[in-house]
This record gives C-alpha cells, structure tokens and sequence, in this order.
C-alpha cells in the first residue's frame, strides 16, 4: 500500500533532507512552499505533490489537508529563526515568530490529526530547537516558540495516544547548513548535525519501524 507524507517547508534545507530521506523509504511526498525563489534550489520537484500554501494561515492548512484522502506521515518543517535580545524585540516581532514556529505547527497538527483519524492512524513530527529546552540569551522570540511547540506536541501526543497517533519532535542545535556556516563564519562546522543526520532521526519517527514512541522531545544535537 502506499505510504503518503506531508513535508511542509519541504523545500529548505532541512526539508530538503527530509523528502530525499522519505522517498527512498518509499513515501509519495506532498511539499508545501510559498515562494516561487523556494523551487529554485529544490532539486526534487518533478518526484513529489507540490503546494502553494502558507502554514500560518488557518484556512490555507485546512485546504491543504482537506484534500488528501490519506495521511500516513505529516512534518512540520516550516519555521522562522531571528536573534534579538528582549529589549530590542517589538511586539510584532514576536508575534511573527509565534506564528511562523508554533502557530504553524499547531495547525499542521491539528489538521494531520483530523486526516489520520478518517483515513488510518500516522505519525506526526515538529521541529522543536534546542533553546527550547536549554535557555538561551539574545533569542527570545525563538527560543518562547520553540518552547511552545515542544510543549504543543507533548500535549497533543497524550490527547490522542488512545488512538495510535503518534506525535514527536525532533530538537536539533544548529544544523550545518550553507546558510548557517555563512552567518557562523568562525564556528566549528564539524560539530554541528548534518541536515540528513536530523532528516534519520525524523525517518524513523514517521515509519513504522516506530511503534511506540510519542511525546518524545528527541535531541539532534551532534557535537555542538
């Protein structure tokens, strides 16, 4: 039978990874992007679903997931990063990042949810981050909606645990990424995750090699 996976923010780096990682399991992968420069660098266009949707917007998600008839795997890879200590951080900053890490998560969720109960229980993972669980000055905006989906996730593991959904977040450091080593010039690449290290982890979480595990906040931290 065929195994479907939702990939949102598919399209970056770590997404990249992911879809890659998922279609040599044998997934048929839908991808999300929002902007038409997202496909320029996405090698893997003509082998998934493509969709034009913003996970921020509760009606777009809605559609999104309404149209699949089967979901066996949904991750949730859009998100934001941002640096700021709390006194240069506006009110409107924070609440971008809110949206684009925790109140996409949310709704991807929520949504996945509704699908794998019609269809056939699946597996959900969210992209947590280290700050969320090891406090971090000079992030704050990040680091609050890191947390908030972190904690999301485990609460919504135990609301429907009952019914074999299971629902996890993968919590890497800084991935080693093109756009990560150019803004962390002097940093130690070598110690920081690969993206298909991380994209592994998510793999085994979303197939059916995993059979018990939900709730888990899973650390990717590599060396750093």
């Amino acid at each position: 039978m065929t195994k479907i996976a939702l990939v949102t923010g598919g399209t970056g780096a770590l997404g990249s990874a992911v879809v890659a990682q998922l279609l040599a399991d044998g997934f048929t992968c839908h991808v999300t992007w929002v902007l038409p420069r997202e496909l320029e660098h996405f090698p893997l266009g003509a082998q998934v679903t493509l969709h034009q949707t913003d996970c921020t917007d509760e009606a777009q998600v809605q559609r999104l997931y309404a149209g699949l008839p089967q979901l066996d795997a949904s991750v949730h890879v859009v998100g934001g990063f941002g640096m700021a200590t709390v006194g240069a951080t506006t009110g409107a900053e924070f609440e971008t990042m809110f949206r684009l890490n925790a109140v996409s998560a949310f709704l991807c969720t929520r949504e996945a949810i509704s699908v794998m109960r019609r269809s056939k229980p699946g597996r959900i993972v969210n992209i947590a981050a280290r700050p969320a669980l090891v406090p971090t000055g000079g992030m704050v905006a990040y680091s609050t909606s890191k947390a908030a989906v972190a904690s999301m996730t485990q609460c919504v593991a135990e609301e429907v645990r009952s019914e074999g959904i299971l629902v996890n977040a993968i919590v890497p450091s800084t991935m080693d990424t093109p756009a990560n080593r150019a803004s962390m010039l002097a940093a130690d690449f070598s110690r920081w995750p690969k993206v298909e290290e991380v994209a592994h982890a998510i793999a085994f979480l979303v197939s059916e090699r995993n059979a018990l595990t939900t709730g888990a906040l899973v650390p990717v931290f590599g060396r750093s």
